[in-house]
Order: structure tokens, then sequence, then C-alpha cells
């Protein structure tokens, strides 16, 4: 579950899925009944959460007028940003990769400075949005231990 919710802000990781799996495992244990509906449920969730988060960062570059070539620099920003050792790199790479992109598309600085902006509003509200559904997938976890502890101590 721990891993989920680290998942939402780490692109090698993928959150919500991860969480998922949590809520999965713990209701194959002999304490916990199976409910095949919420599992269900919880994993149509994930998976559209899942989807989405490769298309809102790309809409947000989109949508401040970014190129292709933007798009593809935020990622490779972003890769490059969570391998450095400097703090907040997976923003700064973020918000670099697709500037660089977008002045490789031989766009002027202001253009670029605007589709570096949407390619970062875009990762971060994809972030927030996978951080609280891993948070509310944890939370499931939480109630359903607390709920059948006295099963799970046997």
């Amino acid at each position: 579950m721990l891993l989920g919710v680290f998942g939402s802000f780490l692109p090698v990781l993928p959150g919500p899925p991860l969480s998922w799996v949590g809520l999965f495992i713990i209701s194959l244990t002999k304490a916990i009944p199976s409910d095949w509906v919420f599992l269900g449920i919880t994993l149509v969730i994930a998976v559209i959460i899942t989807i989405l988060d490769y298309w809102i960062p790309a809409a947000g570059v989109k949508r401040f007028g970014g190129s292709r070539k933007s798009m593809i620099g935020s990622v490779i920003g972003l890769v490059v940003g969570l391998l450095s050792p400097i703090p907040f790199g997976i923003i700064i790479g973020t918000f670099l990769g697709a500037y660089i992109g977008e002045l490789l598309n031989d766009s002027d600085e202001q253009t670029a400075a605007k589709s570096a902006t949407g390619a970062l509003i875009g990762f971060l509200a994809s972030s927030l949005m996978k951080f609280i559904l891993s948070l509310i997938y944890f939370g499931l976890f939480i109630a359903q231990i607390w709920e059948f502890k006295d099963g799970l101590l046997n």
C-alpha cells in the first residue's frame, strides 16, 4: 500500500494499481471476506486513473500551446529529474524538458515557457489525482484491517 502512495509521485511505480494490489492481497486472506464487486469497482477506477495519468500531462502541454517535441521533452526531463540527485528534480526536469523540447521545435522563448508551464501543471495535477486515490485505497485497506482485526489476529 505504501508503494502505491509513493508511486503517485514516482513515475517508475504505478501508484493506483499498486494500491489496488494491496486491496486484492488482503481480500485473499481467510479473515477478510472477498468482495468481488468492491474489487472490480476499485480495479476499474485504478485503470481509469492510470490512463488519465498519461493523458493529463499531454493535455496540459497541448492546452498551453505546446508541440509534440515539448511533450517528449517533458517525459525525458521527468526521467532525468527522477535520476538526478537534486531536490525537486522531477518537477524541474519536467519543466526544463518541455521548455527545451519546445525550443527545439523552433518556438520562441515565451511559447516554450507557456508549454513548459502546461507540462508542469499537467504533471502536478495527475500526481495529485494519483496521490488522492492511493490515500483513499490506503484508508480502505486500514478500514478492512480494523473491521476484521479479530480474525487477523487469530
